[in-house]
C-alpha cells in the first residue's frame, strides 16, 4: 500500500511539473541590475514630465505605474514617430488621437496628449478591469483583444495572450519589467489576479453550461471534495464538468480533470498542495 502511495505521489508530481512549465502566468521577464537601472535612468532624466504624467494620471483616479506606458511607448521622448506613423509621448495614431479629439498636429504636445491618454486609458480599464489588458489593449487595438479573446474563449490575459501579435505581448512584457524597476509590479499583478477572481465568481454566479474547459490529468490521490475546496467552486459543478470522473477514478486510477480554461492556472499552481490534502484526509 506504501509503495503504490509513493508512486500517486510521484506520478501527480510530475504531471503537475509538466502542466506548470507550459502554463503562461505573468511575471516580469527581466529582472536584471542593467533592466532596472535603464528604466530607472530612463524616468530620471525626465523628472519633469513624469511628474506631469503622475499628477495628470493621479487627477483622473488611475494609478501612477501608468507613467511606465509612455515610458515603454517613447521613453518620454514627445518628438518622436514611430515606423507605423505613431507620434509623441504617448505614441498616438491618428485614428485613436481623433477619437477623443485629439487633432492630428497636437499628438506631440505633452499637456493635450497626456490629459487624452488618460481619459483613454480610463475607458479601456472599465472594459477591461485590469491594467495587463489595458497596456495590450492601448498597444493592439480593442479590436485584435476581441479577436484573441474569442479565439481563446477566454477573457484572461494569460489565457488570450498567444493570439495577439508578437509586438504586442513583447509590448506587456516590457511594462511588466518597467514595472519592476520602478517597484509596481507586485501592484499590477494583485490587480491582475483581483480581477481574474472577480471574473471567476460572476462565471459562477451565471452558471452557464457553455462554459469553455481545459483538460489536465490527475490520479486517485486526488480527493474530489478538496478539488473543490480549494478552488471554492461547488461540488455539482464540478461533476458537471466530469460526469464520468468518479468512477473512471476507481476503475482505472486516474483520469482526465476538466475545469473552466480561466481557472485551470489556480488548480496547476495548487496541485502539488492538493494532493497532499488529499491524502492526508483519506
Amino acid at each position: 500500500m506504501k509503495t503504490n502511495l509513493k508512486k500517486i505521489i510521484v506520478s501527480a508530481i510530475f504531471l503537475s511539473c509538466s502542466h506548470f512549465v507550459n502554463a503562461q502566468f505573468l511575471a516580469a521577464s527581466d529582472t536584471s541590475e542593467s533592466s532596472v537601472r535603464k528604466y530607472k535612468n530612463i524616468i530620471e532624466a525626465n523628472k519633469e514630465i513624469v511628474t506631469f504624467i503622475e499628477f495628470s494620471m493621479v487627477e483622473k483616479g488611475l494609478p501612477k505605474h501608468l507613467r511606465n506606458l509612455a515610458l515603454i511607448e517613447s521613453h518620454f521622448n514627445r518628438n518622436i514617430t514611430s515606423h507605423a506613423g505613431a507620434v509623441g509621448v504617448w505614441q498616438f495614431m491618428t485614428a485613436h488621437a481623433n477619437q477623443y479629439g485629439l487633432t492630428e498636429d497636437r499628438r506631440n504636445d505633452l499637456y493635450r496628449s497626456t490629459k487624452t491618454a488618460a481619459v483613454s486609458l480610463k475607458n479601456l480599464y472599465k472594459k477591461y478591469n485590469n491594467w495587463v489588458t489595458v497596456v495590450a489593449a492601448y498597444n493592439c487595438g480593442e479590436g485584435n483583444i476581441a479577436k484573441a479573446m474569442q479565439a481563446a474563449n477566454s477573457t484572461q490575459y494569460h489565457v488570450f495572450s498567444k493570439y495577439l501579435p508578437a509586438e504586442t505581448i513583447n509590448h506587456v512584457k516590457k511594462y511588466l519589467n518597467a514595472c519592476y524597476a520602478t517597484g509596481e509590479l507586485n501592484s499590477v499583478l494583485a490587480n491582475y489576479n483581483d480581477s481574474r477572481t472577480i471574473h471567476l465568481l460572476n462565471n459562477r454566479a451565471t452558471n452557464s453550461q457553455e462554459v469553455a474547459l481545459s483538460e489536465t490529468e490527475i490520479n486517485a490521490g486526488f480527493k474530489l471534495g478538496v478539488i473543490a475546496e480549494e478552488l471554492k467552486i461547488n461540488m455539482n459543478d464540478l461533476l458537471g464538468w466530469n460526469p464520468e470522473i468518479v468512477s473512471t477514478l476507481e476503475n482505472d486510477g486516474e483520469s482526465k480533470l476538466f475545469l473552466p480554461t480561466d481557472l485551470m492556472p489556480d488548480f496547476l499552481m495548487k496541485k502539488n498542495a492538493i494532493l497532499s490534502k488529499s491524502i492526508r484526509t483519506k
